[in-house]
């Protein structure tokens, strides 16, 4: 198109221009890229995979696993700033509560933190006599003693004892051939079952071949039949034999048929529980779980929503709500999934993405017009067919386009999240202030704000405009930020400074409706730093999320600051606006600290 601009390619990348393959239809113009896919080796020239008549493609799954989560053990070691005691329990609780009746609890012998909390669930005896509790121990005496030592007093308990058995691994890890880690596995499988021989307990014990999807299937299968024999497994003492793929090197079936090779040849079956532990590197842990089950897996290891090393563990929730939507009963409770997000972001201090399957802000919420005419077509005819047959609702088949899941039974409203976006679609809310003011909201935020626009303009019965809409925004997120008022945080002189040790000393001069108090904190962040020194004051924050943007291009922009805070168990959005950074963010945190002050709430009730 004439007085178009060219497209000229990143200089960054190496557009593709090698020959065409010669296998290549004519419809297929891509060429060879300068990508050394040489260097890699397929899975198939790594590992012997198994050859069986697999039967794993002609199974369905018509029944739950036994679902263990990792959170508190892989999940927490894959963390920037590992589990404290009280997140560890809040997570504990949580699970619980969702129906997990076997949980892996810690790695006792990893640090005094793990150690503590598993001598926390004994000493209090926190541990519902129907739930299990896993710990988790490498093949080392020392260690393992430390973890004997941690379950002292639990009722029920397994000893989950691992090794690495790959060629890699025993190549350039551990040093030591097939015989020599043989030997050391049943050295470690002896010493647990002397250490709780005795017990008025019920212990019983898991093997871990890790990198078992690297393993020469013979070494895989000799090892974890020998660990079988030492701890003489029978149907009411099985033992666990846990065939993890930690790190993904293949497409999903590869792993069915490792899975199914092993279930069909290890000694004892009726005493064996056989489980996966799939991780995510190639994006496929879900469907790797999935096919693992139809080859014979009884028992599914995992996280919620996914946590784990590198690109993490298979996510839990997917995986059971997945059978859900065939009809499944996943035995796992998730009838409030924003909550579950809730304590999960918490404790793990990572938020969910907004596309993750099922648990994610966006996924029951459409943006394009025929999609939304869809969905509402589908509501108004499942309404209709329920009317017609006489029944609830809530007991009527789901079969509504683009919703895979009804969201109701997640504890959400397809409703509340489509009005947001219909009135986007008439020049509504997110659009006009970006395009007035240069804010681009969180999703979060810009629900919370719907709901406020939406009880004023059922209280006026008029349409907002740019302008108005502007101030109510500003009215209700970003001057309770720098403004006084009842029940208030007044924050008067304050400055942050980063110390040697690379934490940040924020210190400040507030008041809270009386006489100015000096507050201060040290922690790796000036708004930690001024956490700590609110909970000085007696103001519990904790900052959920967190983003922060500029509203313009150029040096004179305003930058603007999103807070959702937790402040002494309410959770509020503040926000700030200020040509520093740093200004704006402190201004959004004291706009949350306020907005969910007391006298603040029980007025807006």
């Amino acid at each position: 198109m004439a007085g178009s601009p060219s497209l000229r390619p990143s200089t960054s990348l190496r557009t593709p221009r090698g020959p065409r393959p010669a296998t290549a239809p004519w419809w297929n113009r891509q060429r060879g890229s300068a990508m050394p896919s040489h260097r890699y080796r397929p899975a198939h020239d790594r590992v012997d995979v198994p050859l069986i008549d697999r039967t794993w493609p002609e199974r369905r799954i018509t029944e739950a696993p036994l679902w263990v989560p990792v959170d508190l053990r892989d999940g927490n070691q894959a963390l920037v700033e590992p589990m404290d005691l009280g997140r560890k329990r809040q997570f504990f609780e949580l699970l619980v509560g969702m129906g997990f009746t076997e949980i892996e609890v810690g790695y006792p012998s990893a640090s005094q933190v793990e150690f503590d909390f598993v001598r926390e669930l004994a000493d209090e005896r926190l541990v519902p006599e129907d739930v299990t509790a896993v710990v988790f121990t490498p093949a080392r005496a020392e260690l393992i003693d430390r973890t004997i030592e941690s379950i002292s007093g639990l009722r029920r308990v397994v000893v989950h004892l691992y090794t690495a058995t790959a060629p890699l691994w025993r190549n350039t890890v551990i040093g030591e051939g097939r015989v020599g880690l043989a030997r050391r596995i049943r050295d470690a499988a002896e010493r647990i079952a002397r250490a709780v021989d005795g017990w008025d307990a019920e212990v019983r014990f898991e093997f871990s071949p890790e990198v078992f999807n690297l393993t020469e299937p013979d070494f895989a299968l000799e090892v974890c039949n020998m660990v079988t024999q030492v701890w003489d497994a029978d149907r009411d003492r099985p033992v666990i034999h846990n065939l993890p793929a930690t790190v993904e090197i293949s497409t999903p079936n590869v792993y069915a048929d490792q899975i199914e090779f092993m279930h069909r040849n290890l000694d004892r079956r009726e005493a064996v529980i056989l489980s996966v532990h799939p991780h995510n590197d190639r994006g496929t842990g879900v469907a790797c779980a999935e096919l693992a089950l139809m080859a014979g897996a009884q028992r599914v290891e995992g996280c919620l929503f996914g946590n784990g090393e590198r690109t993490g563990n298979v996510d839990l929730v997917t995986l059971a709500l997945n059978l859900h939507t065939q009809g499944v009963d996943p035995q796992i409770d998730f009838s409030d999934i924003d909550e579950i997000r809730r304590v999960v972001e918490q404790c793990n201090r990572i938020s969910v993405h907004e596309r993750h399957p099922y648990g994610g802000d966006l996924v029951h919420t459409a943006f394009s017009g025929t999609h939304q005419d869809a969905i509402k077509k589908g509501f108004a005819r499942h309404a209709a067919l329920a009317a017609e047959r006489g029944i609830a609702e809530d007991e009527l088949a789901w079969d509504v386009p683009y919703l895979p899941i009804d969201p109701a039974e997640l504890g959400r409203t397809y409703e509340a999240v489509i009005r947001v976006n219909s009135q986007s679609g008439k020049g509504g809310i997110a659009y006009l202030l970006q395009s007035h003011a240069g804010l681009v909201l969180p999703r979060r935020l810009q629900i919370d704000f719907a709901a406020v626009v939406q009880r004023l303009t059922d209280r006026t019965g008029a349409e907002i405009g740019p302008e108005e809409l502007w101030s109510v925004f500003q009215q209700e997120y970003v001057e309770p930020g720098t403004t006084s008022g009842p029940g208030a945080v007044d924050l008067h002189d304050w400055g942050t400074w980063q110390l040697r040790t690379g934490q940040h000393l924020f210190a400040a001069q507030v008041s809270t409706g009386g006489p100015v108090r000096a507050v201060e904190g040290t922690s790796a962040g000036p708004l930690a730093g001024l956490a700590e020194g609110l909970a000085t004051v007696g103001i519990d924050v904790d900052v959920l999320d967190f983003q922060e943007q500029t509203t313009s291009p150029g040096r004179e922009s305003v930058a603007a600051a999103y807070a959702l805070c937790r402040v002494n168990g309410v959770d509020a959005w503040g926000v700030g606006l200020d040509a520093s950074v740093l200004t704006a963010s402190v201004h959004a945190v004291i706009a949350a600290v306020n907005r969910a002050a007391p006298e603040k709430l029980d007025a807006e009730r």
